[in-house]
């Protein structure tokens, strides 16, 4: 067994739960502001202790790029959820396949087969909740939640979500990833990164329909 600390219990715990809630891991900021640190170095540094006990792996270059892991009676690590940065395909993650959905065409099902690029074998237990289908993002709107142009966003299909999570969602012609929120009656799709306005979906404005959930990541690398 792992010994932690009762303040690295909660952090994990934390990280848990926003996996749970939004499938991805948080940030050292959202760490710092929900346990009241008055840095989000003082998060990293529990972050950095918990990966020396073997509780996480950190993954550098991206502000959601932390690991959970599980460690099993012979000692050895078991990946619960990775943020992402899976080289692709991999030979171990050979277990089911999942469509990668390229441009999407107006007003048609996303999972059309004429949508289809290609198909990618990979590993369940890299996932939240099984994906129904991978999403090459484009652009970088979601760039502050860990989310690039060119990763493929793996995604459940679902018409329903709650606040926060990250959602697929087909707005007129257009399908974009964004954070979802309920305001009254108003659907807010909110961005991350602060070079992009939040869009407002007011009722009878526009078409709108959730396609799905975003439940993991992957990380193509060249």
């Amino acid at each position: 067994m792992i010994k932690l600390t009762a303040r690295q219990e909660q952090i994990l715990e934390l990280i848990r739960d926003a996996i749970e809630t939004t499938g991805f891991p948080p940030t050292r900021a959202e760490i710092a502001n929900e346990l009241g640190f008055r840095s989000a170095n003082a998060a990293e540094e529990h972050l950095q202790a918990l990966a020396r006990k073997g509780a996480i792996e950190i993954s550098p270059g991206t502000s959601r790029g932390i690991r959970l892991l599980d460690r099993p009676a012979d000692g050895s690590r078991l990946s619960r959820f990775s943020a992402g940065q899976m080289a692709l395909p991999h030979p171990d993650l050979m277990q089911f396949s999942l469509p990668l959905i390229g441009r999407v065409a107006a007003g048609s099902p996303i999972l059309a087969e004429e949508h289809i690029s290609a198909t990618y074998q990979v590993d369940p237990a890299l996932f939240t909740a099984r994906p129904d289908y991978l999403l090459k993002v484009r652009g970088m709107s979601m760039r502050d939640a860990g989310i690039m142009d060119g990763d493929l966003l793996a995604v459940k299909k679902t018409d329903t979500a709650r606040d926060g999570q990250i959602v697929v969602a087909r707005l007129d012609d257009e399908v974009t990833v964004k954070r979802f929120r309920r305001n009254g009656s108003v659907i807010e799709l909110l961005p991350e990164n602060p070079e992009f306005n939040t869009i407002r979906v007011e009722p009878g404005q526009h078409e709108f329909a959730l396609e799905g959930l975003a439940v993991g990541l992957l990380r193509a690398w060249a």
